[in-house]
């Protein structure tokens, strides 16, 4: 790939330091491999009726346990409104459980026998998509990329994760009642 250099200075021309920038935009080509990665794997998992995204939300409930909903939106480094989004589904198939959190101004999310059924069908498939992916890239480079996006991670205002929850548990699915439908 050939890539133009642009330097700070030629961009305005009071700048202290003369900057090196790649001509293409570092944000919409990381986007446009986001968008690609994503329906590789999403590809991929359809036979489980499960997202990469939804996947991924799954994955830190059963390994962090039950989360207030804006520290599992901080995690997942998303707003809240994305964040439910992603839960709706999720909630719709008894996945996921929301419930008041330890005041009343609080809501936590949880994940449910039957989302950790889901997920447990969906993980074969998400180590394929995995596997598709470390065979194209190579190991080197897959480690390289992973290395770098945790970089780009922390540029992220709410990077600073809090820490993990002990005892992860898991919420009867019974407990869903239409009072976790106004959750917001």
């Amino acid at each position: 790939m050939r890539v133009s250099i642009v330097t700070a200075s030629r961009l305005h021309p009071d700048a202290a330091l003369a900057v090196p920038l790649p001509t293409p935009c570092t944000c919409g080509r990381l986007r446009r491999a986001s968008r690609a990665l994503t329906q590789l794997y999403d590809d991929a998992m359809a036979p489980a009726s499960l997202r990469v995204t939804q996947f991924s939300l799954l994955r830190t409930l059963l390994r962090d346990g039950p989360l207030r909903i804006s520290d599992l939106a901080a995690r997942q480094l998303l707003d809240r409104t994305a964040l439910s989004r992603n839960l709706d589904p999720l909630l719709d198939a008894g996945y996921v459980d929301i419930a008041r959190g330890r005041d009343a101004r609080t809501r936590e999310v949880a994940i449910t026998r039957k989302g950790a059924a889901a997920l447990d069908l969906a993980q074969p498939h998400w180590i394929a998509a995995q596997r598709a992916v470390a065979k194209r890239l190579g190991v080197k480079k897959l480690e390289a990329l992973i290395g770098v996006l945790a970089e780009l991670e922390s540029l992220h205002p709410a990077a600073a994760k809090p820490s993990p929850r002990p005892s992860p548990q898991l919420s009867p699915a019974s407990g869903r009642g239409s009072e976790f439908r106004n959750r917001r």
